[in-house]
């Protein structure tokens, strides 16, 4: 007999993961990394990223069709190339890492990123807030491929670097948008070619198709009406304490 108390909670938690990333990609960006790390909560974590991907490629496509406009290309062309050395050093490491040290790493990005939001940040000058930078974001933007491609925790290595730029909100949100659609993209052959995502693991994704476009019209409608502050405190105050029950977790199970 199937545990349908398990498979209830497969069903909600990854219905509220999907929602969440769905609001991110509508332009309530930063909050999308915790989807794996609730998922993990009650699946394995590679399983989580796998079912997650198909449906970020289709949050991107509606994503990029919101924000299709003024996003911050000189930036984008120092980001990507490091994305795709990330991207290429998250595939060839993978088969090497346990699912247990998967979990400790996505909870330590997890608390990590907790702890980064709340350092203050040094106020860049207007002519530097208006330049792309190579070395940093080559730098960031290869750590952005890498835990994208772990556990679709691209975003606080990539805001690391865009943040202190001080783009306007659509730049910002249609910025984010292009990177991580080109970004899933990259990472979709070598999800398949490792056999991270095969055709369980898709039909799984298909069953939520319908909440993509419900989470982004949701995150352009809070764009536009909610506190961005406070409802980015709430979810970061979530993404500490699954990160610390992940750590807990995967030490754990050494």
């Amino acid at each position: 007999m199937p545990d349908i108390s398990s498979e209830f909670l497969f069903y909600l938690v990854t219905a509220i993961a999907v929602m969440t990333t769905g609001i991110s990609k509508g332009g309530f960006g930063g909050i999308a990394m915790m989807s794996v790390p609730l998922m993990s909560l009650v699946m394995s974590p590679v399983i989580a990223a796998a079912i997650m991907l198909p449906l970020l490629l289709v949050m991107d496509a509606f994503s990029i069709f919101a924000w299709r406009k003024n996003a911050a290309w000189h930036h984008l062309m120092v980001l990507l190339p490091g994305a795709l050395v990330g991207i290429i050093i998250g595939a060839l490491s993978a088969r090497y890492v346990s699912e247990n040290m998967v979990r400790l790493i996505v909870g330590v990005i997890a608390v990590s990123f907790f702890f980064y939001s709340l350092i203050p940040k040094k106020e860049l000058t207007e002519i530097e807030r208006g330049k792309s930078n190579r070395l940093t974001g080559g730098f960031w933007g290869s750590i952005a491929g890498f835990t994208s491609y772990i556990a679709h925790a691209g975003s606080p290595p990539y805001h690391v670097y865009l943040i202190p730029k001080k783009l306007s909100k659509g730049a910002f949100a249609a910025t984010g948008a292009w990177f991580f659609a080109i970004v899933n993209v990259i990472k979709l052959p070598a999800f398949i070619i490792t056999g991270q995502l095969n055709m369980a693991t898709f039909y799984q994704a298909l069953v939520f198709v319908p909440l993509v476009p419900v989470g982004v019209y949701c995150g352009l409608w809070l764009n536009k009406r909610f506190d961005h502050e406070l409802f980015y405190k709430v979810i970061m105050a979530a993404v500490l304490l699954i990160g610390l029950k992940l750590i807990i977790d995967g030490l754990s199970l050494f």
